[in-house]
């Protein structure tokens, strides 16, 4: 595919082969303006409950607030699992699901959420909440209660052979007196189910989401699509403006104004923005270093849209040109990236393209003389190539063959940090080139080909600046 155009429109009209929602139609409009409807997050917890063992319970916790500093607390981010499976943006809340029917207050239901009470005082400082009418009308639960409730709720845990649970990453914030916050109802689930620890098991339920959530449905392609589209035109503007009076943090001001007025709600992880000896720290985010005119700049970003995530990366010169050294290891670099996608095929096991990558780096490293045996590659490329990509940037998956629906990384990279054994006109040269591909019934589909990543192609968008 040569342009993001092409590639959503390939992803819009073969939702079946890709992955497409149980919903006959999807609107791609609505998707990319609202994001995912109540409907995807029901067929989720449907999907969900169907993998179960008859006799089982499964509890998902979302995330809690953290707490910054004093009163200051970060901006929110709902945890992936809990998101997946209710669509539901607020803290302190909690999803229980039954494989069989339950009675509770005369409604026999298989779903059940907690979440904080609407509250007037709340909402005027702090905006407004779903609340238990909310959850039921707008998410489309059977049936949703306060979260302070929980502590008092009788439920028969020891009825159930299978007691399931998952985690937010992190700890949670306990608040002093609050009996509805996270950290509150894990304690009493926790003390309610004390002489049942051979029955709970956190475990199983990450692996069935992760199952689930590794095979991208239409909906989730659309919304992925325009995270990266952004994250392209990032750093094409990067390229357009980028000159040697920049510094990094420049940079990444200028990436990160791109994402939030093309309606990116945040950055999907913090921006790598690493120049000269700084591009051979892998996950360098200081961001605070001057660049000077021989420097190669590594951008490794993404936008997030709508809770999903892009992750792309490239490496620019400051200049606008590659140096002979820079070049020989960017090229290396780029035929590295694509004996990788090659391999991004059904049915090829999740490691294949970093083998084939692996592979390229060693023959190519040799052969220019930074390296005599084939195994020390591992010194200048240390990481692998692959991960899954969606709701977080380092998403869910298995890690078992690639089957249509998996979007991967494919991210090889060459580090030559000053003071390493090899002829020092390579030292300080850091090198990254990631692409997002999807996997399909044939070819692999870059579906961030709206920026280029040859250094031809990159010198050519940089040639209008210098």
């Amino acid at each position: 595919m040569k342009n993001s155009l092409l590639t959503t429109l390939l992803l819009f009209f073969c939702g079946i082969l890709l992955g497409q929602s149980d919903s006959a139609v999807v609107n791609k409009s609505e998707v990319l303006q609202v994001g995912l409807s109540p409907g995807f997050h029901k067929e989720r917890r449907t999907e969900l409950l169907s993998k179960l063992p008859a006799r089982s319970i499964a509890l998902i916790f979302s995330s809690g607030e953290k707490v910054r500093s004093n009163d200051v607390f970060y901006p929110f981010h709902q945890d992936p699992n809990f998101y997946y499976l209710t669509g539901l943006e607020e803290p302190d809340a909690l999803l229980i699901l039954f494989k069989e029917g339950i009675e509770i207050e005369g409604d026999t239901i298989t779903e059940l959420l907690f979440l904080p009470p609407s509250s007037k005082e709340y909402e005027k400082w702090n905006g407004a909440r779903l609340g238990t009418y909310g959850a039921v009308h707008k998410l489309g639960m059977e049936k949703a209660m306060v979260n302070s409730r929980f502590a008092d709720l009788f439920l028969q845990y020891d009825y159930y052979d299978n007691i399931y649970y998952s985690l937010p990453d992190g700890t949670f914030h306990d608040r002093s007196g609050d009996r509805g916050d996270a950290a509150s109802m894990l304690k009493h689930f926790l003390l309610k189910t004390d002489s049942l620890t051979s029955r709970l098991n956190d475990v199983k339920l990450s692996g069935l989401l992760a199952s689930m959530r590794q095979v991208k449905k239409q909906e989730e392609l659309l919304l992925m699509q325009k995270a990266i589209d952004i994250t392209c035109e990032a750093q094409r503007q990067l390229m357009l403006q980028l000159d040697p009076s920049f510094t990094e943090y420049q940079a990444e001001a200028l990436i990160e104004f791109v994402f939030r007025s093309s309606g990116s709600e945040f950055p999907g992880f913090p921006s790598i923005v690493g120049g000269g000896a700084n591009s051979c720290t892998l996950h360098y985010i200081s961001n605070s270093a001057d660049l000077d005119s021989n420097d190669l700049l590594v951008v490794d970003i993404g936008a997030e849209y709508r809770n999903y995530t892009a992750d792309v990366t490239r490496t620019m010169p400051v200049s606008g040109k590659f140096s002979k050294e820079q070049r020989d290891i960017y090229d290396l670099v780029l035929r590295a990236q694509q004996a990788g996608i090659s391999k991004c095929r059904k049915g090829m096991k999740f490691w294949d393209p970093n083998e084939a990558a692996v592979e390229v780096i060693q023959k190519g490293l040799k052969s220019l003389g930074i390296t005599r045996r084939l195994y020390d590659a591992k010194i200048y490329f240390p990481h692998g190539t692959s991960h899954y990509l969606g709701l977080d940037v380092h998403d869910a998956g298995t890690y078992e063959s690639l089957k249509p629906g998996h979007v991967i990384t494919v991210e090889p990279g060459i580090y030559i940090p000053e003071g390493s054994d090899c002829d020092p006109k390579w030292w300080n040269i850091g090198v990254r080139i990631e692409d997002d591909v999807l996997i399909t019934d044939g070819d692999p589909i870059v579906l961030s080909s709206c920026i280029p990543s040859s250094a031809d192609s990159i010198e050519k968008i940089m040639e209008s600046n210098h």
